[in-house]
């Protein structure tokens, strides 16, 4: 294109409209410059996240305080980091509590609480309080390098449009210098015109010709829409991969970790006195290191209810724990089997209430004392918090959802899934976030993975949610194909203008500068019509 311009300028220099040359080149570099300005505010986001990156910390180690640089910072040892500093790499809170701003990384505006063992994500901004933290990544593999990594990618891998017309753009503009003679001589051996006349009009013709504004067209588009989503917390790894899931119409969702948040919650009790019956469940799980066990625990102490004091309690295989009340009376926690081995039996209510959380998935826990049976409870993996809105926005998106809501599959392994994936109806995207989900994250026409997932599940990922918010994809699905429609529309405009344009300047209609504002204008209105993207929210 560059080639095309000076020729052109050239051209009109020879035939003595130097100044419509001058007008030429300037307009076409204002064009270029404007062109610059536009396509750095979408690549700006790469700058931004180097800029999250404090150039050191101040580290305990080995019982020593000093300040390092980033780069020295490794795994173990402990970040001290006051209220307003950058947390300089991925790390575990050990002392301490406070509130931490994680927007830029996930997105998400709300500062999030952080308590001993809460991770703390580089980049993000502690707020309030003094913590100290273990460092669990060295900074070269912490969530803002992976992510910063992500973002390189993503702005040097192309979607099929992009590619299709970079390789097109090349022998375009060979066959538009080889035009210009022909048209040259047509004008001036059929046409009868003058010479100086004929070349100035193949000269207009070279400069409206000249595919700018389409091969500037997708890029636009594609790198304001990526940069839009990023700020709403949803990381593309290239432009290719929002294409695709511009097309997308069906989703298969892993359910452990995605759906769920792969923690055990305690759903229901029922029980006579229910704060009894959880106290006493809670001082029998407290000797149980069992993820159901804990869920209990969990769930007395975030009502407020102190354990039961037990003693001698012992773990029976299969069965569930057994331990001695301070009155001497044998309590139980376990599964029907404990209790019949206890002699006990339910009550009808309980015994409905058992056949209600087994028919909802739950797993169930029966307490017990001595062959009384106190409280049934019920324990599941909980969904993620707004999964039915999620759910809802997807379908407003236009996308059918087929695995885990109106058809499900379970006990499945990896290579269930990934022959799954190829059997659903194209194109495909699966969400996933465990190792097991990398070989059907990789197959699918389109991986998605949530930040809180596993690294391989992520890298194996093509769209990645920061926030693990399932309720941004229906956004970036509508963020997607608004970009599919701005890309056609553009291409239409770009080749309609050179449609256009070019009969008429052949004809004479289309003097060199009103050639050079139709084609730089059409040029400058593609990109801006791409920029309007960046305004949008996921």
């Amino acid at each position: 294109m560059d080639l095309l311009m000076v020729l052109a300028a050239l051209g009109a220099a020879s035939i003595g409209q130097a100044a419509d040359g001058a007008i030429l080149l300037f307009l076409f570099s204002l064009s270029n410059t404007l062109q610059d300005w536009a396509m750095g505010r979408t690549k700006n986001a790469i700058a931004a996240l180097m800029d999250l990156s404090p150039e050191g910390a101040t580290i305990r180690r080995d019982g020593v305080e000093r300040w390092c640089q980033l780069g020295e910072i490794q795994v173990g040892d402990l970040l001290l980091v006051r209220p307003g500093e950058r947390i300089a790499a991925d790390a575990r809170v050990v002392q301490g509590n406070t509130a931490v701003d994680e927007s830029p990384i996930t997105g998400e505006s709300r500062p999030v609480d952080k308590a001993v063992g809460a991770e703390l994500a580089s980049g993000t901004v502690n707020l309030n309080g003094s913590v100290e933290a273990e460092v669990v990544r060295p900074a070269g593999e912490s969530t803002l390098a992976r992510l910063v990594g992500l973002m390189e990618q993503a702005q040097t891998e192309k979607s099929r449009t992009e590619t299709l017309t970079e390789r097109w753009e090349s022998p375009y503009a060979t066959t538009v210098l080889l035009a210009v003679p022909l048209v040259f001589a047509g004008l001036h051996f059929l046409g009868g015109l003058e010479t100086a006349a004929a070349w100035y009009r193949a000269m207009t013709f070279m400069v409206v010709a000249s595919p700018c504004a389409v091969v500037i067209s997708t890029p636009a588009v594609m790198l304001s829409a990526m940069a839009a989503a990023a700020r709403g917390g949803v990381l593309f790894k290239s432009s290719a991969a929002l294409d695709a899931l511009a097309g997308v119409n069906t989703v298969a969702f892993d359910k452990t970790g995605t759906l769920t948040q792969a923690k055990m919650t305690l759903t229901r009790t029922v029980a006579d006195d229910e704060p009894a019956a959880l106290a006493l469940a809670a001082g029998l799980e407290a000797h149980s290191e069992h993820p159901i066990a804990q869920a209990i625990v969990q769930a007395a102490q975030e009502r407020g209810i102190a354990p039961q004091r037990v003693s001698d309690a012992q773990a029976i295989p299969g069965h569930g724990i057994e331990a001695r009340t301070e009155n001497g009376d044998k309590a139980w926690a376990g599964n029907l089997r404990l209790m019949q081995r206890e002699g006990a039996s339910l009550t009808p209510a309980q015994d409905t209430a058992l056949a209600e959380l087994n028919a909802q998935g739950s797993s169930t826990v029966v307490i017990g004392l001595g062959s009384q049976v106190l409280g049934v409870m019920g324990v599941a993996d909980a969904l993620r918090p707004g999964i039915a809105q999620a759910v809802a926005g997807l379908k407003a998106a236009g996308v059918a959802q087929e695995v885990g809501l109106s058809e499900y599959r379970d006990e499945l392994l990896p290579e269930d899934k990934l022959r799954i994936i190829g059997e659903l109806p194209a194109p495909v995207a699966m969400m996933g976030d465990g190792v097991n989900d990398a070989p059907a994250l990789a197959r699918a026409d389109l991986g998605v993975a949530v930040g809180s997932g596993t690294d391989v599940a992520i890298e194996s990922a093509d769209v990645v949610l920061m926030q693990s918010d399932l309720n941004k994809l229906g956004g970036a699905v509508r963020l997607a194909r608004e970009a599919r429609r701005t890309v056609k529309f553009n291409l239409t405009f770009a080749f309609g203008v050179i449609l256009l344009i070019s009969p008429l300047a052949i004809a004479g209609h289309v003097p060199l500068p009103l050639g050079v504002v139709a084609h730089e204008g059409g040029t400058v209105f593609v990109v801006f019509m791409g920029l309007r993207l960046l305004r949008r929210q996921v």
